[in-house]
């Protein structure tokens, strides 16, 4: 399912999009990675960005796996909010989701990048809060990163 966040502009020069996951666990603390990463990621690279929303982090690989191999993505992006208390231990799902993003983006070739995040403490007194603003910036550093890494990918493709 796609969300409210696609980018409404993006560049015509026929290069392949980007995919933004996002896990919609906490999704008001999530949706913080997603504006910040849009807004910063339109200024550096400009070329279009697709959303998907999925219930929780589990389903993050297979996505990405999906998206990746459609040959319609230049880079994924993941982000996602994993606390201890749910169903699942934090660390069992932590860790299965960064593995098979790093599988997914070895297998592919399509560069995936995680924000995917697990607290430590985030149940404590204004813990929602601070990570809230944390996402803001780590939105913004995954498009540094994405941008970065596609045009060093750019540069390889033209020499």
């Amino acid at each position: 399912m796609n969300s409210i966040f696609n980018s409404p502009t993006g560049d015509n020069t026929g290069r392949k999009k980007i995919a933004l996951i996002q896990a919609c666990w906490h999704k008001d603390i999530v949706d913080e990675f997603c504006r910040s990463f849009l807004t910063a990621f339109n200024e550096l690279d400009g070329r279009p960005v697709e959303c998907f929303e999925l219930p929780g982090a589990f389903e993050i690989p297979l996505k990405a796996k999906t998206l990746a191999s459609s040959g319609e993505y230049a880079g994924i992006v993941a982000t996602g909010l994993i606390v201890d208390g749910g169903i699942y231990r934090h660390d069992f799902v932590s860790t299965a989701v960064i593995d098979g993003l790093m599988r997914t983006q070895l297998d592919t070739g399509v560069p995936i990048f995680s924000g995917v995040l697990t607290p430590h403490d985030f149940l404590g007194e204004g813990q929602p809060e601070f990570f809230k603003q944390h996402f803001v910036v780590k939105g913004s550093e995954a498009a540094h990163a994405c941008a970065q890494t596609l045009a060093s990918y750019q540069e390889i493709q033209l020499a």
